[in-house]
């Protein structure tokens, strides 16, 4: 987490944005692949210096508490995505808990008519059955691509280049959403970094793929087009 406190009252309340960033390592190496990269222009709350901060999962305590914990339950569940399929459900549904409960108050992000990119459609894209293909994928790509370049580099690679039509079917109307946005975003540059390991003529296919997946993110997905 890196908290901006944006304005104070002076007292205990603040304005604040919050970037939260998790991470799961890649086996038989060093490296760290992202799987959530997330700005929050809505991390209000109220502190006062030295004060605990309580937490419950079945009551709602304060803003800071539930938003801590919303995104724990978050980033372990997407953790849990990336080791076993689909393994992230349950804390996706202690976070809609959460979710439900933060929303008897008044801060923002907690509901759906706060906007289009916010806890609410974070969670609630998470648990869609319209997503489970990129969960899935989330899964696929990490067990069967990433972990297997320690042993081979081009089998590894080519494993995720056969991943990418499954995610074609996912509504097209839907990769605006904050959950594939989002995580295709994180993972845009890291995709290109591995395919760039595998042939010319499969570059071309991964970047023709990459580029009706994710449109938003076609120029990092251009390199794939040059030649070695």
């Amino acid at each position: 987490f890196v908290i901006t406190i944006t304005s104070w009252d002076g007292s205990s309340a603040y304005t604040a944005e919050a970037q939260i960033q998790s991470s799961r390592p890649v086996y038989g190496s060093s490296y760290y692949s992202t799987l959530l990269n997330i700005s929050d222009k809505d991390f209000d709350f109220n502190y006062n210096d030295g004060q605990p901060v309580d937490f419950s999962d079945q009551n709602y305590i304060s803003n800071l508490s539930s938003l801590l914990g919303y995104y724990a339950y978050t980033i372990i569940g997407l953790d849990k995505d990336s080791f076993s399929k689909l393994g992230g459900t349950p804390f996706y549904s202690k976070a809609q808990l959460l979710m439900n409960i933060a929303q008897t108050g008044s801060n923002k992000g907690w509901k759906a008519f706060d906007g289009l990119r916010n806890r609410y459609w974070l969670n609630e894209n998470l648990l869609n059955n319209s997503f489970k293909e990129l969960r899935v994928f989330i899964y696929d790509y990490h067990s069967k691509g990433l972990d297997k370049l320690q042993e081979n580099v081009n089998t590894g690679a080519k494993n995720i280049l056969a991943l990418l039509p499954d995610l074609q079917i996912l509504d097209k109307q839907k990769l605006g959403s904050i959950f594939p946005n989002v995580y295709l975003a994180s993972k845009a540059e890291e995709i290109t970094n591995v395919l760039s390991t595998i042939e010319l003529p499969d570059r071309i296919k991964a970047f023709n793929l990459l580029s009706e997946i994710d449109p938003a993110n076609i120029g990092k997905y251009e390199a794939l087009k040059k030649a070695r």
